[in-house]
């Protein structure tokens, strides 16, 4: 795998001591710069050009979610990852709509950290299962970013016909498990999770995971 560089910010040196320990125990993690805030972020981001960014939401000077808005508007290759403690709806539909391909939670071990910053390395999404949840709720309550649902009218429709497993199966196809895993995870055929998967993609009416992607990132929540 290639060598992936990560600049980290965060206002509490021991969480960016943490972060450095358990990242650059993985051989392909570089740790090319540490910041302190927002602004800070948006700075180094601009001179490193790290492959990704984690940030922390809540810093002085500037947020995390104000950083990466600025990043996003100036272009910016990095892939970001907004890194809290607070899994409320608000912050993370926030962290999305400002274009961040990530959110983690502090408390995320260090196998979710690898996978997430691998799969957004390779162009992908990562959100923890916890915030995954409340990303499906606002998709089936309607409240997706607004000019996501302006844009898609009928979709909101279209999923608030999703049955509670195929919501269930929603989260687990998004973080990038395959039929195989989510049929392991929840105890069930193969067979069962392939119908499941195929009634959820026919009410959102999409022919592959390419096409659900973007009906999701369409809706506000990717």
């Amino acid at each position: 795998m290639s060598q992936i560089n990560i600049l980290l910010v965060d206002d509490h040196l021991l969480v960016r001591n943490g972060l450095r320990s358990l990242l650059e125990s993985e051989p392909n993690f570089t740790i090319v710069g540490e910041g302190t805030n927002g602004q800070e972020g948006v700075d180094l981001t601009m001179e490193l050009k790290p492959h990704i960014l984690i940030i922390d939401v809540r810093m002085p000077v500037m947020n995390g979610i104000e950083a990466v808005t600025k990043l996003t508007e100036n272009g910016t290759s990095t892939k970001m990852i907004i890194l809290s403690m607070h899994d409320s709806e608000e912050y993370i539909l926030k962290a999305i709509s400002a274009g961040a391909s990530g959110y983690l939670l502090k408390d995320t071990n260090k196998d979710e950290f690898v996978k997430a910053i691998t799969n957004v390395y390779n162009g992908g999404k990562y959100f923890s299962g916890d915030t995954t949840n409340v990303i499906v709720k606002s998709l089936i309550n309607g409240t997706a970013s607004k000019s996501a649902t302006e844009a898609t009218p009928n979709n909101s429709r279209n999923a608030t016909k999703l049955t509670k497993k195929e919501v269930e199966i929603l989260e687990f196809i998004l973080n990038g498990f395959t039929n195989l895993e989510i049929a392991e995870k929840l105890g069930k055929s193969k067979r069962t999770i392939e119908t499941h998967r195929f009634n959820l993609m026919k009410k959102l009416d999409v022919k592959n995971l390419v096409e659900l992607s973007k009906k999701a990132q369409e809706l506000g929540f990717l």
